[in-house]
């Protein structure tokens, strides 16, 4: 059913005549002993009064009520088409239209303040969105150039390795530099594929086989080291739809970190598990941890608190779970570790891309 638009004149008014209207009846009442004349000069003064009353009425309430909010209708009506330099006049009035015209133009100065600060916003991001983009093709063009000198380097100081007497000294820093040349193509590779990313393939396969290959590889790292890598799978856990090579790189990366987070012995957890909707992989590390501010700042590309490091793994990290709808959250402290926590769908939302 639909509702009688009433004007709010009419509201205002209507009080005000039944009072009128019910003193006009008592008037009439009491002058029912009057003479005729009289009576009827009487009431010609009481109607006279009431018509008066409600004239003015009519003016005082359009004069304190029907312009302020005219005035405020015109100046939202500008605010709704994106004109923010608005302000109303009667906010200097010292009762509640007053207030509300404050009110209205507070509301203004903060979404002139809102909207400058998104604009500022955005041309930080865009300006920093050319940087890197122009970062990712010379990172491009260095990296192949470095790569294929590199593969000779490392043919040649294999073939090096291989003539040496067993007995021969140099054999271990032939092997320290052949892990310097796989730490390089690492970076390289990293930088390769942060400025040229390529869709996830996504199928269904086992996340603990996953995770368990990356725990394999970060083992290796730290053979030479008292740090201890554990992993606990979940042997119930079903089909997880993603990208292995991609999964294991993000697991990979994680483990990395915190091998590196830790100053001397200590060890790393590594937890398959499920929350919900989605398959977790849990890597726990004991540290030197972070603050609130690093934790704010480590997902940024080129940030970095390593001083060998690049800054490029986590972000990675975060762009390969963006693709795959994942979701990956941090808790640390100072000197207690680090906890990151990586969540993933069992079935995608989105179409996987196809396998070549």
């Amino acid at each position: 059913m639909r509702k009688v638009r009433v004007n709010w004149q009419i509201k205002a008014l209507l009080p005000v005549v039944c009072v009128l209207l019910a003193g006009l009846i008592l008037c009439t009442i009491a002058t029912l002993t009057l003479r005729d004349p009289d009576r009827d000069a009487l009431l010609l003064l009481a109607g006279a009064g009431s018509v008066i009353v409600c004239g003015v009425t009519i003016c005082v309430l359009a004069y304190l009520v029907q312009r302020p909010m005219v005035e405020l209708q015109e100046k939202m009506a500008l605010v709704s088409k994106g004109n923010l330099e608005t302000a109303v006049t009667f906010s200097q009035s010292n009762d509640e239209i007053g207030d509300l015209g404050r009110n209205f133009n507070y509301m203004v100065q903060q979404l002139q303040e809102s909207r400058q600060e998104i604009e500022t916003m955005h041309r930080t991001q865009m300006s920093r969105a050319e940087h890197l983009a122009t970062l990712g093709e010379l990172a491009t063009g260095l990296a192949h150039e470095i790569r294929n000198p590199l593969a000779g380097i490392a043919g040649v100081i294999d073939i090096i390795g291989r003539d040496l007497p067993a007995t021969s000294p140099a054999r271990a820093m032939v092997k320290d530099v052949r892990l310097e040349i796989d730490q390089i193509n690492r970076i390289l590779t990293d930088l390769l594929q942060t400025a040229r990313p390529h869709p996830p393939r996504m199928m269904k396969s086992n996340l603990n086989t996953t995770v368990e290959h990356a725990v394999m590889l970060a083992r290796q790292q730290v053979i030479s080291k008292p740090i201890r890598i554990e992993i606990v799978t979940a042997p119930n856990l079903p089909e997880v739809q993603h990208d292995s090579d991609q999964i294991h790189q993000v697991v990979l990366n994680l483990l990395l970190n915190a091998v590196q987070s830790i100053e001397s012995n200590g060890y790393v957890t590594v937890k398959v598990d499920s929350d919900g909707e989605c398959a977790t992989v849990t890597v726990t590390d004991t540290g030197r941890g972070m603050s609130q501010q690093q934790i704010a700042q480590i997902f940024r590309p080129f940030y970095t608190t390593k001083a060998t490091g690049t800054g490029l793994g986590l972000s990675l990290v975060r762009r390969i779970l963006d693709e795959h709808d994942g979701l990956i959250t941090v808790t640390s402290e100072p000197n207690k570790g680090s906890t990151f926590k990586v969540q993933l769908p069992f079935s995608q939302t989105t179409e996987p891309a196809q396998v070549a």
